[in-house]
């Protein structure tokens, strides 16, 4: 299992424009399609790293060589979804919040790829299930408010999440990213009310 977080933020405008997910607690990673209730198919988009086949080789040999391992898996997942490969990395998420229920990260994970395919209800519900983890856990609550933006079109959820984050967080990388994106959302719908939906 990985030693920092995943999901610091996602950046570009709502709705349209790039979406770019800045992955880890220390270093930025390249940004993935923006359309993605439009992206019925997991590929790399061009700015994605390219992936280490050579080490997604290996963790697979360790994998299945231990399969009990959840950090394994969660590592295989992981290298898939730095390189923008989320159909390649669902399974292996899947199988080790299947071993360790518990893991908040990797579940938030999970439905980070599971919305870049364009499953946006399976992401609301895998998010559901880091938040009865932790349901203050910034990283997931922040990802709550891009699925409901970007995959459900819930603008008034999104907004609910990304005000609980800078709630919880006021200062921290995940704050500012939420007060972004919220700025952004107001600014496109001024009229923002409650349940409403992207047109």
């Amino acid at each position: 299992m990985k030693s920092h977080g995943v999901l610091l933020g996602i950046s570009g405008t709502l709705f349209g424009l790039l979406v770019g997910w800045i992955l880890g607690s220390q270093q930025a990673r390249p940004a993935a399609p923006a359309s993605v209730q439009a992206q019925g198919t997991a590929r790399s988009s061009p700015a994605a790293p390219p992936l280490d086949l050579a080490r997604a080789a290996e963790l697979e040999r360790q994998a299945n060589a231990r399969p009990r391992d959840a950090a394994v898996r969660v590592a295989l997942a992981d290298l898939y979804l730095e390189a923008q490969r989320f159909d390649l990395a669902i399974p292996w998420y899947q199988a080790a919040v299947k071993m360790d229920r518990k893991n908040i990260q990797a579940s938030t994970d999970l439905a980070l790829s599971l919305l870049y395919t364009g499953d946006a209800q399976a992401a609301l519900k895998q998010i559901d299930h880091s938040l009865s983890i932790d349901a203050r856990h910034v990283k997931s609550l922040l990802s709550q408010g891009f699925i409901r933006a970007f995959g459900t079109r819930d603008l008034a959820g999104a907004a609910e999440s990304w005000q609980k984050v800078m709630t919880i967080a006021p200062g921290s990388p995940e704050a500012n990213e939420a007060r972004r994106q919220l700025d952004g959302l107001k600014a496109a719908h001024p009229n923002l009310g409650g349940g409403q939906k992207a047109p």
